[in-house]
């Protein structure tokens, strides 16, 4: 099988597999026991979280461990409401964000909070001068992600925190599917992220908060993580994340220049007819999102089955519903259900795109000419 959904998961690096062997077998401590052996586990720990930290590259603030960017997104949302000085109740965040921030904020308006949803256009950009307008001094946290999951487009991270602070908000960055892809913007006051993304394991991820901007905690209990995340942390996983992230980190600029040259090379294979979803200046070249008019993409994940990629996000392609994302972008069902979204990274060989792409390229055909 050829590998071309790298945004719903990334593979496990050999380096990480190996840095957690130990932890997965004989190292098997609780790292919040005072035992020598979960004194030994908690260093460890201790260590990843300083590679987690090293990785992002930002001053002034420290990871907490979580379950899942999930998770981190919900606590920061939530927990930032929870200690919302009185007359900040209103969150803005883009209609093209994570279901794990829409879904999330939503809920809050159920609960009272004032949600304002800022469109994007056609490219997938939003307009800062609808920010600009939106900001006062009732915004309690600004939400934006730095790279689409499902488009790739890239929003100007550092501008958005920029404008945030100015009337005194915070601002929430998904960063995710940036990062160890891409450098990390500086500004933001939260940023969640995730392992299995940049070659880790899943069922870890991070919520990284500037000092002083830290969330009450979403989950109570026995006090872990200086009392912001409680539970029992997994030594294996969080020594994974932080191999992941350093490996990342080393390795961001050589990830970087070989999907660059991927994206054209697979856009070039498929050939013509197919359409650029979103901004093609403005994205992480590791996502080709495309469609092609009268594909049904459905039937052809069914048909081209050597190849693991994409219809959607990998959260709501069972859904059965078109992506909002691209509803967003102002496509319509039949183009919404016309894309597929190919994503390659640091083990897609251009051999192994070339490939896929042909193959993909030639059920399009077949299907196209039977519909003709």
């Amino acid at each position: 099988m050829i590998y071309l959904d790298y945004q719903a998961t990334t593979p496990v690096a050999p380096e990480v597999v190996q840095a957690m062997a130990p932890w997965i077998s004989d190292k098997f401590a609780n790292p919040h026991s005072p035992s020598p052996w979960g004194r030994e586990a908690d260093a460890a720990i201790a260590v990843a979280r300083k590679q987690v930290e090293g990785a992002l590259g930002l001053a002034g603030g420290s990871v907490a461990f979580t379950g899942s960017a999930t998770e981190a997104l919900n606590w920061a949302l939530k927990g930032s409401v929870e200690k919302a000085p009185p007359g900040r109740n209103r969150i803005i965040t883009l209609t093209t964000e994570h279901a794990a921030v829409l879904d999330t904020c939503e809920w809050l308006a159920g609960c009272g909070i004032d949600l304002t949803l800022l469109p994007v256009g056609p490219d997938g950009l939003f307009d800062l001068e609808l920010l600009a307008r939106a900001l006062d001094e009732r915004v309690l946290l600004v939400a934006v992600m730095l790279v689409n999951n499902e488009i790739g487009v890239m929003q100007p991270i550092g501008e958005i925190a920029r404008m945030a602070r100015a009337v005194g908000a915070l601002m929430l960055c998904d960063a995710v599917q940036g990062f160890g892809r891409v450098e990390m913007p500086q500004g933001p006051d939260l940023i969640a992220i995730s392992a299995h993304k940049i070659h880790g394991p899943k069922g870890i991820g991070a919520l990284w908060t500037r000092n002083g901007a830290e969330p009450e905690p979403l989950i109570h209990g026995g006090g872990q993580e200086r009392g912001l995340r409680s539970g029992t942390l997994s030594p294996a996983l969080c020594v994974g994340f932080g191999a992941a992230a350093k490996l990342s980190d080393e390795r961001c600029n050589r990830d970087y220049d070989h999907v660059r040259q991927l994206w054209p090379l697979a856009l070039h294979t498929l050939g013509e007819g197919w359409i650029v979803n979103g901004s093609v200046n403005h994205r992480y070249p590791g996502n080709l999102n495309v469609r092609r008019d009268g594909l049904d993409a459905a039937r052809l994940l069914a048909d081209v089955r050597d190849f693991a990629f994409s219809s959607g996000s990998a959260c709501a392609s069972g859904s059965g519903r078109p992506s909002h994302v691209l509803k967003a972008l102002g496509l319509d069902y039949r183009e919404a259900r016309s894309s597929i979204r190919l994503g390659f990274g640091r083990y897609t060989s251009q051999d192994d795109l070339v490939a896929a792409c042909r193959k993909i390229a030639e059920a399009a055909d077949v299907q196209g000419r039977a519909y003709a």
